[in-house]
């Protein structure tokens, strides 16, 4: 199947290869299987299907900024245990 050449459809193909760390043919293949199990054909409806993956992707990323953020402090050592050591 020939490229997708549409501007809009390539920027939002783009931020999801942003957000997921991935390429952005990656991000273009991404789309192309939920549209192939969608069965959808039409520009449009796969521009309809990028900004669904995008909006998912954005809701992950901040649910991982959160998830990161408790990680972070529950790693930090308390000053009772600062010096704790464990034996081998």
């Amino acid at each position: 199947m020939a490229a997708i050449q549409d501007h809009e459809y390539l920027k939002l193909c783009a931020e999801i290869a942003r957000h997921l760390s991935i390429s952005l043919s990656s991000a273009r293949r991404r789309v192309d299987l939920v549209a192939a199990k969608e069965g959808v054909r039409d520009v449009q409806e796969r521009k309809a299907i990028a900004q669904r993956l995008l909006e998912e992707a954005r809701l992950d990323s901040a649910n991982e900024d959160a998830s990161s953020k408790q990680l972070d402090s529950l790693l930090e050592a308390l000053v009772e245990e600062e010096n704790f050591m464990v034996e081998d």
